[in-house]
C-alpha cells in the first residue's frame, strides 16, 4: 500500500500523502512500482494561474520565475496560496517492473492526476509566464494508484492537455444530470471557460436544459454563438444576488467553473431545493459552502468535483469530437495563449 500511493516519496512531512505534503523527493529513480515521464509541457489549473498572475500584476517573468521555485523548493507543482496544481503530458522513460500502469517506454501521455501530488524536476524551459500551458523539460513520476491516458492521435498535445486537465467536470456532470429521473436544468457558471463548455455539452447530450452565466458580452458572444446553451446570461459570480436574478428560475444542478473564490454562496441561492451543486474550482471555500447553505436554509446536495470519474478522459475526448462548438472554443483559447 505504501508503495502504491508514493509514501517513499514524501520528505516532509512524514506519515501524510504526496498531496498533503509540503516536499516530495522527485529524483528520477523509480522505485519497481513507478513510472517516469519525460516532461514536455505542463498545465497550471485555472486557479493557480490567475492568483499568480494577478499577484505579480501580469509579469510574466515574475509568474515564471514563482512557479519554478515552487517546483524547486517542493518537489511538485504545488501552489501554496490555492493549494492547487495542474497536469503534464510528457513520453514515459521507464517503468518500473511491478507498475500496474499498463505503460510503455515511448507511449506519449498525459497524467491524470494532480501536480500537487506529482514529483516534478524541471530542468529547462523557455516559457514566458503568460499562459496557463508550460513548455518544458525534466521529468516526472506516476506511483502505482496514479492515473493517466496515452495521448489520442487525432488531438494535437496541447489541446488534448487542455481537454484533460478538466475531463472531470462533463463525466461528472453528465453522471448527476442522468440521477434525476425527471427533466432537469443546469445552470454553468464560468460557462465559457474550458471545463464550463464541456459541463453545457455534456449536459445537453444527457438531456438538461442549459444556461451558462458569463462574466461579460465578449464571454456571452462565444457561447450564444457556439450555439452550446438554451440561454446565457451575464452576472459577477461573486455576487450572490446577482446570480440569482440572473439565473431567475433555480435550476436542479448548478456546476461551478470559475476559477476566483466567492463564487460559493450565488450557486446555492441558484439552486433549487432538493438540488445539487457541482464545485468544480479549486478556488472554492468548502467551509464557505457549507456555511452558507446552512445559513441559506438550503437543502442542496454539494458536491467537491474531485476530478476523477472512471472513463473521465476518453467522455471529455468524446465531447470535443462529437461537438465541434466545444473544439473550437478550445482551439481559440489556446490560440489566444
Amino acid at each position: 500500500m505504501s508503495a502504491s500511493v508514493g509514501l517513499r516519496r514524501v520528505l516532509e512531512p512524514a506519515g501524510v500523502l504526496p498531496q498533503a505534503a509540503w516536499r516530495l523527493d522527485a529524483s528520477p529513480e523509480i522505485a519497481a512500482d513507478e513510472v517516469r515521464i519525460a516532461v514536455e509541457r505542463l498545465n497550471l489549473d485555472a486557479a493557480s494561474f490567475r492568483q499568480l498572475s494577478e499577484k505579480h500584476g501580469g509579469d510574466g517573468a515574475k509568474v515564471r520565475a514563482e512557479v519554478l521555485e515552487i517546483i524547486e523548493t517542493r518537489g511538485k507543482m504545488h501552489n501554496p496560496v490555492t493549494g492547487s496544481g495542474g497536469m503534464l503530458i510528457g513520453v514515459v522513460e521507464e517503468v518500473g517492473s511491478e507498475s500496474p500502469l499498463g505503460l510503455k517506454p515511448g507511449d506519449r501521455v498525459a497524467t491524470l492526476v494532480s501536480l500537487t501530488l506529482t514529483p516534478l524536476r524541471i530542468t529547462e524551459t523557455d516559457w514566458d509566464g503568460k499562459s496557463e500551458q508550460i513548455p518544458a523539460r525534466g521529468t516526472a513520476i506516476l506511483f502505482g494508484r496514479s492515473v493517466v491516458g496515452v495521448l489520442p492521435d487525432d488531438l494535437d498535445p496541447s489541446l488534448a492537455l487542455a481537454v484533460y486537465d478538466v475531463c472531470g467536470a462533463p463525466a461528472l456532470t453528465d453522471r448527476v444530470v442522468r440521477e434525476y429521473d425527471a427533466p432537469v436544468t443546469v445552470t454553468v457558471l464560468g460557462g465559457a471557460g474550458k471545463s464550463g463548455s464541456l459541463s453545457l455539452a455534456a449536459a445537453r447530450l444527457a438531456g438538461a436544459r442549459t444556461l451558462a452565466v458569463v462574466r461579460d458580452s465578449d464571454e456571452e458572444k462565444a457561447v450564444r454563438e457556439a450555439g452550446l446553451a438554451d440561454a446565457v446570461a451575464i452576472a459577477d459570480a461573486r455576487d450572490p444576488v446577482a446570480v440569482a436574478q440572473a439565473v431567475g428560475e433555480p435550476a436542479t444542478i448548478t456546476v461551478v467553473c470559475v476559477d476566483v473564490p466567492g463564487c460559493e454562496h450565488g450557486a446555492i441561492l441558484a439552486t433549487a431545493a432538493g438540488g445539487t451543486v457541482i464545485f468544480f474550482s479549486m478556488a472554492t471555500s468548502f467551509p464557505a459552502a457549507a456555511l452558507g447553505a446552512e445559513g441559506l436554509a438550503a437543502d442542496v446536495t454539494m458536491l467537491i468535483g474531485n476530478g476523477y470519474v472512471p472513463g473521465h478522459a476518453e467522455f471529455a475526448v468524446d465531447l470535443v469530437r462529437r461537438v465541434p462548438a466545444v473544439r473550437r472554443l478550445f482551439d481559440s483559447r489556446i490560440a489566444g495563449h
